[in-house]
């Protein structure tokens, strides 16, 4: 055992346990209990990384496969099973078919975003998940943008990553923007984003759907480029005790730094607040109206799907 710590100077693990008054047992007894916890941490933080990337379409042997390509050594029983605790299992067909033709229809949305001209505030929102890992525990933010803007419109930050995250975020917004009719809100083709929840909400205020189209994440840039602000100028500056502790830091982040002090390149070396300030275009853009949207429609295995109906 002497042989597994190395020296501290001139002492031994051995003389530095018997200076701190504790047992040599009780000192290699904490080690191998603290190496599981952090090895484990590691795997979860590796699989997180790699289905969100995929968007959830890679199941637990895909994930095994790219593991080992990485160097890890792990069986594919564990990563199903750390999968499943993290809600991460990938997504299948049936189970679109089994609730409702909504949720079927996930890939059907026409991508609007890369078509629309936006020249004002709330014509087109941005919105997107991702994840922030804590000491021991994996958390998820979903985040809301106005594209026009770059201004966090709406957010939510739950150890979940269900449907109700996402609504969390949208509802916010919305009360904080009461947004005109037909407002385009663009996402990847993530369940949360074409789940019955969400689709009402959209559908009570008159919102129009827009989704990238599969492996094409460019027009949703705006909102992984915050994603990766958030991350390198908050998360990795700073340590938090526990969900809450980190809920505030990304609300004061995101509330009073990065909306209101932050200056963005791309608004002119302007806070986003600032360039809404400046800004006295109509709500609507004229390159879309809800007519429009409303028919816009086509058909897919013999049943008519229209973008604002779902």
């Amino acid at each position: 055992m002497r042989e597994m710590m190395p020296m501290q100077g001139s002492l031994t693990s051995e003389r530095l346990c018997h200076l701190a008054e504790v047992s040599r047992v009780g000192f290699y007894r904490y080690l191998r209990g603290q190496q599981p916890r952090v090895e484990e941490m590691t795997v979860r933080d590796a699989i997180q990384e790699i289905a969100l990337s995929h968007r959830r379409r890679y199941g637990y042997r895909r994930i095994t496969a790219e593991l080992r390509r990485r160097g890890m050594v792990v069986n594919h029983k564990r990563v199903a099973r750390l999968m499943r605790n993290d809600n991460l299992l990938a997504l299948r067909k049936q189970k679109f078919v089994l609730t409702t033709a909504s949720r079927h229809d996930l890939g059907i949305y026409f991508n609007l975003a890369s078509q629309l001209e936006v020249t004002g505030a709330d014509q087109l929102w941005v919105a997107d998940i991702t994840y922030i890992r804590l000491q021991t525990e994996f958390v998820y933010l979903a985040v809301i943008l106005d594209r026009y803007s770059r201004r966090v419109v709406g957010w939510s930050l739950e150890r979940h990553c269900r449907a109700q995250l996402a609504v969390t975020a949208l509802e916010q917004a919305v009360g904080a923007r009461k947004p005109s009719p037909g407002l385009v809100h663009h996402s990847d083709r993530g369940v949360q984003y074409a789940c019955p929840e969400y689709l009402k909400v959209l559908r009570q205020h008159q919102i129009v759907s827009s989704m990238s189209r599969a492996g094409c994440p460019y027009d949703n840039a705006a909102c992984e480029s915050f994603m990766s602000t958030l991350k390198r100028e908050e998360i990795t500056a700073n340590e938090y005790r526990d969900l809450e502790d980190l809920r505030a830091h990304v609300s004061e982040f995101i509330e009073q730094y990065y909306n209101r002090q932050r200056l963005h390149s791309a608004l002119g070396y302007l806070t986003p607040v600032e360039f809404e300030a400046c800004s006295s275009a109509p709500a609507l853009s004229p390159k879309i109206s809800l007519k429009a949207a409303d028919e816009l429609s086509f058909s897919r295995h013999g049943k008519s799907i229209n973008p604002m109906l779902g």
